[in-house]
């Protein structure tokens, strides 16, 4: 059985490593949003869109997702 999600790890290895960017299909790195929570932040630097983790699910909806600063 697999481990809970954590903090550290909100989203399993091998998952993480098929997610691309729904909005311009570049890769995504984790990161930590203003609000300590995981995010996944789009690598591509004219995209840049981070998306939210909610219970070790990425929610990748481009209409969710935080515009960069």
């Amino acid at each position: 059985m697999s481990e809970q999600a954590t903090p550290a790890a909100p989203i399993e290895p091998w998952l993480r490593e098929i997610l691309r960017c729904p909005a311009c299909r570049s890769e995504l790195r984790d990161d930590t949003g203003p609000t300590g929570d995981p995010e996944l932040v789009c690598t591509s630097s004219e995209c840049g869109l981070a998306y939210r983790i909610d219970e070790g699910v990425p929610v990748l909806l481009i209409d969710e997702a935080r515009r960069p600063a």
